[in-house]
């Protein structure tokens, strides 16, 4: 018996849908789009604040590195192939993540220098257009291995990036690779107050600080020497770096109280005791654990 045609078009609505709802799931499954979070923030993965990924070497000179085991806290592992980066490059890295959250990582995010520095709290000049186009191309070429528990990435901080001179704002076009999304969930990453950050320029060690702190629900005591490793100071001896760390300590402090957020801390011989505001997160972490 021939099919009539209202029958025709009733199966085939039936198989175009039988054929298009597995790949709307298969396409809403693989979406890879960073959580929201608020302009006075900065979302960072913790493996990148409890290690020395992002140094507090401050100006000394950066050697390019092949597959070097970079310091980090137990049960991180990070093998790094690059030039060595520092907390500045640290505040673009959160400044281009902070822009690319509104859409898919993977796809083209433009952005103009003028809106990365507007972003990163700067005055749109010649020399800061300079460094921040500096900044990026060391960021981009980057190779890592990262683990922490069950979650790893592979690839580079950035994926690819260019100058579209044809357009009239002359923008960057910034990827980012899909996976990244892997060191984002859970609890493996910390908000860190911007207004604190902002008030910590030029301190290196305190920025670093500020964020190994933040990433700790209830920081434990440490050693002195552990600090120093992980921070990836530059300092010489211990002695040189105690006095540096107990200046940035003092920053920090100050800058947190500040912003109300009660930071203390003290220094027990060789042991650093830190006393922090956890966030309202961290607070139900706590409370969980009870």
């Amino acid at each position: 018996m021939p099919i009539s045609p209202r029958t025709s078009a009733i199966l085939a609505r039936h198989v175009k849908r039988s054929c298009t709802k597995p790949r709307d799931v298969e396409a809403a499954h693989i979406r890879s789009v960073l959580p929201n979070w608020s302009d006075s923030v900065r979302r960072v993965p913790n493996l990148v604040l409890r290690s020395a990924l992002f140094s507090a070497m401050g100006k000394d000179p950066r050697p390019y590195v092949v597959q070097l085991e970079i310091h980090s806290q137990g049960g991180i592992s990070i093998m790094y192939t690059g030039v060595l980066l520092d907390q500045l490059d640290l505040d673009v890295w959160e400044a281009v993540l902070h822009i690319a959250r509104f859409q898919e990582l993977g796809a083209e995010c433009r952005i103009t220098a003028y809106q990365l520095l507007k972003v990163l709290g700067k005055t749109d000049s010649g020399k800061n257009r300079k460094v921040l186009s500096g900044q990026l191309s060391r960021i981009t070429a980057t190779a890592l291995q990262l683990r922490v528990g069950d979650y790893a990435y592979e690839g580079s901080l950035i994926d690819e990036i260019y100058r579209d001179h044809g357009a009239r704002s002359k923008s960057y076009v910034i990827r980012l690779n899909p996976k990244l999304l892997k060191l984002f969930e859970g609890d493996q990453f910390t908000d860190v107050d911007w207004s604190i950050r902002q008030e910590l320029r030029g301190k290196p060690i305190a920025k670093w600080l500020h964020g190994f702190y933040a990433s700790h629900a209830n920081p434990f005591r440490l050693k002195i020497e552990t600090l120093h490793r992980l921070c990836g100071s530059r300092a010489k001896s211990l002695d040189d770096f105690k006095t540096d760390l107990v200046k940035a300590l003092d920053s920090l402090a100050r800058a947190s109280n500040a912003a109300g957020q009660p930071f203390s801390y003290a220094i027990e011989g060789a042991l650093v005791r830190v006393k922090t505001t956890p966030s309202s997160s961290q607070r139900r972490h706590l409370a969980n654990k009870c």
